[in-house]
């Protein structure tokens, strides 16, 4: 199969304007995320909508795409870019694997889970969740406010490994204990960001209007969800720290030179 991953990157972010080119170790975000995406794909690009982030990964070596500033979503983004690249080089890809560009730590393994998933013919769509509670942490050293935190999307699979919802909220909820038992009785599931689609599934859901539960949740996924595509969910046991504000990238900071 012919995999390419896609980068999309904003400039005019509302809580982080500017943040692709903001610096981390010394390298621009978008060039950390660019190079760790190479390791695993041999196709990739950046999309984007601004000239400055596209001269920057010219001028790091890497590939990029201009793309429309009209695009309500990454994923649409991502459909107008591959579309480009494609008509450009003459390929059709199989896979489409989308990088959230603001994601410096993603891992090799990370990507090559959502790959492998596609070793299975009946699969649409992959992404990726991980375990609240880290290797050798035991379960009542996992808080509970983790798990309620809006800002982190949860995810409930099925027995085959498969999407049955995402939400902000906790799910499952667990009767007849205390809130602050659940991490000990439930395997939850941080939904992490990063997906892959088939090529003619990256088009179609671009088509899609937004559905009630997308609105409601803000979580593009359950739009897919909710029009009957399947989601294949990879585990893993890696966690990556997203930069969504200035504060986040001190957090990286710390991360980096830690891991350093």
């Amino acid at each position: 199969m012919k995999y390419i991953a896609i980068i999309p990157a904003r400039y005019a972010s509302t809580r982080f304007p500017g943040k692709p080119l903001a610096l981390l170790g010394g390298m621009t975000i978008i060039e950390r995320v660019y190079r760790r995406v190479s390791e695993a794909v041999s196709d990739v690009y950046v999309a984007t909508d601004d000239e400055r982030i596209f001269k920057t990964v010219e001028n790091f070596g890497g590939n990029a795409v201009m793309t429309s500033p009209s695009h309500k979503s990454g994923t649409d983004r991502i459909e107008e870019a591959v579309t480009k690249i494609s008509a450009e080089k003459g390929v059709e890809y199989d896979i489409v694997i989308n990088v959230q560009g603001d994601e410096p730590f993603v891992d090799v393994s990370q990507i090559a889970t959502l790959m492998e998933a596609f070793s299975d013919p009946d699969v649409e769509i992959a992404t990726l969740g991980k375990p609240f509670i880290g290797q050798g942490q035991k379960p009542e050293e996992q808080h509970i406010h983790a798990i309620c935190n809006v800002n982190s999307p949860k995810v409930v699979v099925s027995l085959k490994g498969y999407a049955l919802y995402f939400s902000r909220s906790v799910i499952p909820f667990i009767r007849g204990k205390e809130q602050a038992e659940w991490p000990a009785a439930f395997p939850y599931l941080k939904h992490i960001g990063l997906y892959a689609y088939r090529r003619e599934v990256l088009h179609d859901v671009t088509q899609l209007p937004q559905s009630p539960l997308e609105k409601a949740e803000s979580l593009e996924q359950l739009r897919w969800l909710e029009n009957g595509y399947s989601i294949k969910v990879g585990v893993t046991d890696i966690e990556t720290i997203g930069i969504d504000t200035p504060e986040d990238l001190m957090r990286a900071e710390d991360f980096l030179k830690g891991r350093n």
